[in-house]
């Protein structure tokens, strides 16, 4: 081939756009070459305050994200731990998976050993389950914002913008104020956990038929001290208001009109920065409804796609391994397996399995939950989508799961039974469906001759951070980075960085 001169062709002569452009230079390869020339290639990892391992390569290109791969690059192997142990061996292993959500999976292995045993738990057993699930999930909340999110708005590329110096006195690391006092708020409010559950984290105390620990009047007594010590540390911080306040805002222009508290620095930084159309997800949002209560759960579960209800079908979960290293076919993760690929073949780029619902990538988290049980301000975040709508929706949740809280802990009954004994079958098989603080957690658990013959996991992280799939649809976050700005130079963008945080990712739970 002769480039640049065109090809001999019948007559002698070329083509004229080819005279004019030189070969290879149709207008579709023109562009392609003008993609592959401004096309730049980024590594962006280890994320800091991120819990575990992460990694985002990015293609950018005029200025911005054009294509992004999320991999979860610590592999771990829980699944395969629990291989041929005796059942009850789960709700020992299961809670070691996360050091921060750990009750979270002690709820769903209890839910799908009880499944299996045919078992339910006592009301003030299950009453008792959810007080610790959403003390847990409040926590985690709390941390991340206080923590994790915040914080990245306090650094020296911000300097200039006119919320800046607040953001350093409230969160800078080891200094800011804010961080302090939600950090050692935070301390206190998990003494619930040890009080219903003996310590936290890794508990024992949560069984299929209830908890193991029984509070007597004084425990409940001090649970409520300390859930009014904790609201008044979350409505002098983040809220600068009542609770109820914000659990009342019911519409975008309500928000935008919140003016107290860290919420309305974050809102005051999201409308500088532009965050409402920052990280877009899919719009489609899933919730297995958070804290089961006997027959009904405290907040609804269903799909929520594009503003339309539909019912969760569990049936529908399959688990894609194309892009991940793995061995095995496209399965419901009742089937499923998790064998590592040793070979880690080429087209794989994430130990992170790509969870689809019907086929089709979900996002689930705070804003999912909340939005699908109808909340009419999540309702408009959900349409929003984007880093404002996660946040915003966390903060909400914040002051409804401490509202909820203070009502629960009112109805505990000391003289009531807690726990409801139980006898595991030789066969069986039982799912563990909950809401942790990112998301929806699914255990599928099946036993023979009285052993685990397969345990599978599907994490709230790994719903959001999912590979791409076979058909070459990418998952909620690597679609959500598409369009954020990348500034000449900068190794490890601001814009990514946002995106990434508003997910909360808990990348141990990911690869378990």
């Amino acid at each position: 081939m002769v480039h640049g001169a065109g090809l001999a062709v019948q007559g002698g002569h070329a083509p004229a756009h080819r005279r004019q452009c030189g070969v290879g230079s149709h207008p579709r390869a023109a562009r392609r070459q003008k993609e592959r020339e401004v096309t730049r290639k980024l590594l962006v990892g280890p994320f800091n305050r991120v819990e575990g391992d992460l990694e985002i390569r990015l293609d950018i290109r005029d200025g911005a994200v054009a294509s992004a791969q999320v991999n979860s690059p610590l592999f771990r192997g829980f699944e395969m731990m629990l291989a041929g142990k005796d059942p009850r061996d789960a709700l020992t292993i299961v809670p070691r998976i996360c050091g921060i959500c750990s009750i979270s999976q002690s709820a769903a292995a209890a839910l799908a050993l009880g499944q299996a045993a045919g078992v339910t738990p006592t009301p003030q057993g299950a009453l008792a389950t959810a007080i610790l699930h959403a003390v847990e999930n409040l926590a985690d909340h709390v941390t991340h914002f206080a923590l994790f999110f915040m914080p990245d708005f306090a650094r020296p590329a911000y300097a200039g913008r006119d919320w800046h110096g607040q953001a350093l006195e409230r969160f800078t690391a080891m200094q800011g104020s804010a961080a302090r006092q939600l950090t050692e708020g935070r301390a206190q409010l998990l003494h619930i956990t040890g009080m219903l559950a003996g310590k936290w984290p890794h508990t024992l105390a949560i069984q299929p038929g209830g908890v193991t620990k029984a509070p007597d009047a004084r425990d409940r007594v001090r649970i409520l001290s300390t859930l009014r010590s904790f609201r008044r540390t979350l409505e002098a911080t983040i809220f600068g208001a009542k609770l109820e306040e914000y659990a009342a805002l019911a519409t975008l222009s309500d928000l935008d009109g919140w003016q107290t508290g860290d919420a309305a620095l974050f809102l005051r930084i999201a409308a500088d920065l532009g965050l409402a159309a920052s990280g877009q997800g899919p719009r489609r949002y899933l919730s297995a409804g958070a804290y089961p209560l006997g027959a009904q759960r405290l907040t609804r579960a269903g799909l929520l796609d594009r503003g339309t209800l539909k019912p969760f079908d569990p049936a529908q979960i399959t688990e894609d391994l194309s892009h991940a290293w793995m061995l095995g076919d496209t399965a419901h993760p009742a089937q499923g397996q998790t064998v590592p690929d040793e070979d880690m073949r080429e087209a794989a780029y994430s130990w992170c399995k790509a969870p689809r619902l019907g086929g089709q990538v979900v996002e689930c988290g705070a804003l999912a939950r909340q939005a699908v049980d109808g909340h009419p301000l999540a309702l408009a975040l959900a349409d929003e989508g984007g880093v404002r709508a996660r946040v915003a929706a966390r903060l909400l949740e914040i002051a409804r799961t401490q509202i909820w809280l203070e009502e629960a802990a009112q109805a505990l009954d000391p003289a009531a039974t807690f726990l409801e004994p139980f006898t595991l079958p030789k066969n069986g098989q039982g799912v563990g469906l909950v809401e942790a603080a990112r998301g929806t957690l699914g255990h599928w658990l099946r036993i023979e001759k009285g052993r685990i013959a397969s345990y599978q996991i599907v994490a709230p992280t790994t719903w959001n951070f999912s590979p791409r799939d076979a058909q070459g649809v990418p998952g909620a976050l690597e679609a959500a980075l598409v369009g954020a700005p990348v500034a000449e130079g900068e190794e490890t963008p601001l814009s990514v960085q946002h995106i990434v945080r508003s997910f909360d990712p808990c990348m141990v739970c990911t690869v378990h």
